[in-house]
């Protein structure tokens, strides 16, 4: 017998995914993430028997909870479920799934309605980390329509705006993981750094490519896949990361000079196929990447002046991403004192997920 769980279905940024309440789902890990691999259809790389959309940015999840963290009003653990193979990780954060958080625990009651825009705190499990999300409310409610757009995303819908406190070394334990800014793996020039994800950043040049290709004329270049894999593995160690062989991180992302007015131009490899934008976070580490002096990313991009607070436009297959970044130089090292950017949300689906009952049950 089918068993049914509640669940709500949302776009958040550029990804789409099952947001739940932790509740509703088992507590053994093994046992949840069985579930869940039902619930999005995997692995299977059409995922027809579940909701995914046989891609990584729409096979996620979000299981939420009443945060027990003083400062927090909720705990969002992410989850990436995998396409064609039968893996749950819960190794990064995801910043676009992020944006459907805020709206949820607002229309579940968690968090009351506190005029035209209502802020919600919210502890990203994953990392240990605090974002605030800003949540249009106008009406006494959560508004989803708006003129707010976003690269990758059709149409427009209202605006959530993301703030970023205290993510820098999140994952690797420091912004710099490996102490330098530039460090040289497999003959090629590299900068490690974790503000809010792990970000590998190579020279699209130094690959052979131009770092204008689409998406799709990356993933068919075998030779590249394999040599950007190969330093991927290498460098997962040095990151604090250890072996990254089944983990989604670190991300690798190639840049080059900006092609439409924006600071750097990228493409990234998260980790195994090519993303059609930039993960929030990953745009967050990429655009703090650009003002570190000395990194491969500051070789490249176009930064106006020496201010501490910078507003960067990374390029991406699909358009651009604006991040807001605030930094400061303490002891000759770089500080970021804040980060933030905008995202939008829609709620798509509510209702019951059905899974096999035999799933739950253990059998």
């Amino acid at each position: 017998m089918l068993k049914g769980i509640p669940g709500t279905l949302m776009r958040g940024g550029t990804s789409k995914g099952l947001y739940f309440d932790a509740a509703d789902l088992p507590a053994e890990r093994e046992l949840r993430d069985k579930v869940l691999l039902a619930a999005i259809g995997s692995p299977d790389i059409r995922q027809i028997d579940g909701v995914g959309g046989a891609h990584p940015l729409t096979s996620k999840v979000a299981v939420l909870s009443r945060s027990q963290q003083a400062n927090a009003d909720i705990d969002y653990l992410f989850l990436q479920v995998a396409v064609d193979k039968a893996e749950v990780s819960d190794s990064q954060n995801c910043g676009n799934i992020l944006a459907g958080v805020g709206p949820w625990a607002i229309e579940h009651g968690w968090v009351p309605i506190a005029g035209a825009s209502t802020s919600v705190r919210i502890h990203m499990v994953n990392t240990g980390s605090i974002a605030v999300a800003y949540v249009p409310t106008p009406q006494g409610e959560v508004e989803y329509e708006g003129e707010a757009r976003i690269d990758g995303v059709p149409g427009t819908a209202a605006a959530i705006p993301l703030e970023f406190l205290d993510v820098a070394g999140s994952s690797c334990g420091s912004l710099l993981p490996t102490g330098s800014a530039v460090d040289v793996v497999d003959g090629i020039e590299v900068t490690c750094i974790d503000n809010g994800m792990p970000v590998v950043i190579l020279r699209a040049v130094d690959l052979g490519v131009t770092g204008l290709e689409t998406p799709e004329q990356l993933e068919a270049n075998a030779r590249l896949k394999t040599r950007v894999e190969k330093i991927r593995l290498a460098v997962g160690a040095r990151m604090n990361l250890g072996d990254v062989t089944k983990k989604t991180v670190p991300k690798m992302s190639l840049v080059s000079a900006a092609q439409q007015g924006g600071t750097i131009s990228t493409r990234t490899f998260i980790p195994h196929r090519v993303h059609e934008a930039i993960g929030v976070l990953g745009a967050v580490s990429v655009a703090t990447a650009c003002v570190l002096p000395g990194s491969v990313a500051a070789s490249i991009a176009k930064v106006t002046g020496n201010a501490s607070r910078q507003r960067l436009e990374i390029e991406h297959p699909t358009g651009f991403f604006t991040v807001d970044i605030e930094t400061e130089t303490v002891g000759g090292s770089l500080q970021v004192k804040r980060s933030a950017l905008l995202r939008t949300a829609r709620k798509l689906m509510s209702g019951t997920v059905y899974v096999p009952g035999r799933l739950w049950s253990g059998k």
